[in-house]
């Protein structure tokens, strides 16, 4: 059972035809689609997406690229989502040092930096709400993490035992990997494995031991390859598994059993209809 952990069916680049998007999933053997909130708004899509599509569930929460246009008490908004039976983590939530505040052309590194910092805050306080969330509605969480390790993982550790993450769109070493395994939480890969200059990825996917890790598209990015370039969708996992099948040893069917298993054991599925 292939589940596709971790896309964004609210974004307008499914509006026009996502029952087509779904069918393809289910043809392709995609059983299960989590879809991702990114913020208030688009949390409260994704739930609504899950209600009218059996095999879509929700992830409520703000993503840390959002953190400077959601509103300051948006955690306190999501809260009652979490009361949906088929909203099964929060996030996407965490902290990104990718894309940085634009510098202006005559700003000085020390005026940068002052309205660097509360830039940053803003995220890391957003992240440390979203994990006090998930304690309290007994969820766990999908963490967004880009040029931020250290930083992540000093949020996350209080929360060790409490809250357990999927760190999703996983890119990191295999030493890295074993150090979020270390404290029961897990990875997840994308699109990102079949590429040719992805060899980190494709040493990490080879040493992860059965069980620790999950398969996602984050559609509509990271399309795999043959469908690099092209808007991802869903259906695309199945070529995102058989590469990591492959680099494992295994055959398809086994990967996408050892997967569903873990996907099904962290996201606690309600029953079907």
């Amino acid at each position: 059972m292939l589940i596709d952990t971790h896309a964004h069916l609210d974004f307008p680049e499914f509006a026009d035809d996502l029952p087509a998007v779904l069918r393809r999933a289910a043809d392709a053997g995609v059983a299960r689609i989590i879809t991702i909130g990114t913020g208030v708004e688009s949390s409260r899509r994704a739930v609504a997406l899950a209600e009218q599509f059996d095999p879509v569930y929700a992830a409520v929460g703000v993503h840390p690229g959002n953190a400077d246009r959601e509103p300051d008490d948006a955690v306190r908004q999501l809260a009652p989502l979490t009361a949906h039976p088929k909203v099964v983590a929060i996030g996407e939530c965490g902290i990104d040092y990718h894309h940085l505040p634009e510098r202006g052309a005559a700003e000085s590194d020390a005026d940068y930096e002052r309205r660097l910092t509360p830039w940053c805050e803003r995220q890391r306080r957003f992240f440390q709400q979203q994990l006090a969330l998930a304690a309290d509605r007994g969820l766990n969480v999908i963490v967004h993490q880009r040029r931020s390790w250290d930083d992540t993982l000093t949020v996350l550790a209080p929360w060790h035992g409490k809250v357990r993450a999927v760190f999703h769109c996983f890119g990191e070493s295999l030493e890295r990997a074993n150090l979020l395994l270390r404290h029961h939480h897990l990875v997840s890969i994308t699109g990102i494995v079949t590429f040719k200059n992805a060899q980190v990825v494709r040493d990490t996917v080879s040493g992860l031991p059965d069980g620790t890790f999950m398969v996602e598209t984050d559609s509509p990015y990271l399309a795999p390859v043959p469908h690099r370039g092209k808007r991802c969708e869903p259906a695309f996992v199945r070529q995102t598994a058989e590469t990591v099948a492959a680099l494992r040893g295994q055959d398809l069917a086994s990967l996408a059993a050892a997967t569903g298993r873990t996907a099904a054991a962290f996201f606690r599925f309600p029953p079907t209809r």
